[in-house]
């Protein structure tokens, strides 16, 4: 186990899974591999049927043999939108989004070294090492990740502080026995100038249309906020796998933002996230696969509004059963909470965002999925902007295509 645990570690920065690549050039020096997917989907939602985009990409990956067991590689992925636009895009990690017209859009780059002995250093835009504590509830193709702190602030990525697909990171991976680990430095520093049309409306759709500065406006000092620094943040996961089957994770992540209030006030928050996750058996492996995940957080995200969440409880879980006719039923519940200090700042307002998807994926063959999933809402929330905050977390059910390359 202890080389499959650090080659497995190593080559999950270099590599798609192997079912999603093909080999398309090896030399005695070179590689290349070609991978991503198209996913079709018919998705019926907030009274909409439409036939829309399941976050299809494609990928490109190099490697390069050096000295002394060295290996330099690079890493290129894409979304692709090959359905062209339309009134509603329900991307797979849950939000709603207006997509741009153009086909194409940055997903990962990173370039790096790594040496099985010495580990990998890898620097550009790519997951976080947040992820590795709790990609294991994320394997539904329509609703998930709504509650591990990765897609955070709304947005389709999580590239703000890092704990998604972070923009401009730099990070440190290793393996030793059964036990791997993950260091990650995002070195990047993002201002904001916030307009007063910016603070006084709220776009009850922030899904939508959303500008991080939204997320800001609201300090915890009362007064519009007017600008925003927001600094570096810094991450760390490890990962240990206790037997073939069981795997244990824990991990952090944390930033600082400096804002500036209408009335020249200037205050700091830390944007924090730490949990932990365990993992039961191989999403793709036959059999019994179970997960789950829990994690606290601080500033570290917003509710439907786009307003900051002071303090708030995340857990997600996941059980599926694959059969040897490639038949996998599974189902999956999620549940973000905000704490007493969302009441304590919003007037009494109760964010409590959870629902169950259910769904059976049927494995045509390794490349080819077909599948069907629905999601059931039972969100809590009350106060002034009850209505506004539950239509974004409405039931759905869809349908839909996955062809690998």
């Amino acid at each position: 186990m202890k080389k499959s645990l650090i080659a497995t570690a190593l080559s999950a920065v270099i590599f798609v899974p192997a079912a999603s690549a093909i080999e398309i050039y090896k030399d005695d020096k070179n590689a290349v591999e070609i991978g991503g997917y198209v996913d079709a989907r018919i998705i019926n939602t907030q009274g909409d049927t439409e036939v829309v985009n399941g976050a299809s990409r494609i990928n490109f990956g190099f490697t390069r043999e050096m000295s002394d067991g060295w290996k330099a590689f690079t890493k290129l992925e894409w979304g692709v939108n090959p359905f062209g636009n339309s009134e509603i895009v329900y991307s797979s990690e849950s939000n709603f989004e207006s997509q741009s017209s153009d086909f194409l859009n940055n997903r990962l780059g990173y370039v790096g070294l790594a040496h099985d002995v010495y580990g990998s250093l890898t620097i550009g835009k790519q997951w976080g090492a947040w992820y590795d504590v709790v990609y294991n509830t994320n394997m539904g193709f329509v609703w998930d990740g709504n509650a591990s702190g990765t897609y955070t602030y709304n947005k389709a990525d999580g590239a703000i502080n890092g704990t998604g697909r972070g923009d401009k990171t730099v990070q440190y991976r290793n393996a030793f026995g059964d036990f791997s680990f993950a260091l990650q430095a995002q070195l990047k520093q993002n201002s904001f100038t916030i307009i007063e049309s910016d603070v006084d409306g709220q776009n009850p759709f922030p899904q939508k249309d959303f500008n991080v500065t939204n997320a800001l406006a609201a300090s915890t000092t009362g007064e519009a906020v007017t600008e925003v620094e927001y600094n570096y943040t810094y991450g760390g996961s490890a990962t240990y796998a206790v037997t073939e089957k069981l795997t244990l994770t824990a991990g952090f992540n944390f930033g600082e933002f400096d804002a500036v209030t209408s009335k020249g006030e200037r205050f700091t928050e830390t944007d924090y996230i730490y949990g932990a996750g365990i993992t039961w058996g191989s999403w793709d492996g036959a059999g019994l696969y179970a997960a789950a995940n829990v994690n606290k957080n601080e500033f570290h995200d917003t509710d439907n509004l786009g307003r900051m969440i002071p303090e708030s409880v995340g857990i997600e879980t996941l059980v599926s059963y694959k059969f040897d006719n490639g038949l996998k039923p599974f189902v999956s519940y999620n549940m973000l909470e905000a704490g007493d200090e969302y009441k304590a700042q919003y007037n009494g307002d109760v964010f409590k965002r959870q629902f169950v998807v259910a769904g059976l994926h049927y494995g045509w063959d390794a490349n080819t999925v077909l599948y069907i999933e629905g999601r059931k809402d039972f969100s809590d929330f009350k106060g002034s902007e009850e209505a506004a905050m539950s239509i974004t977390e409405d039931d759905g059910v869809a349908i839909g295509i996955r062809y690998y390359m």
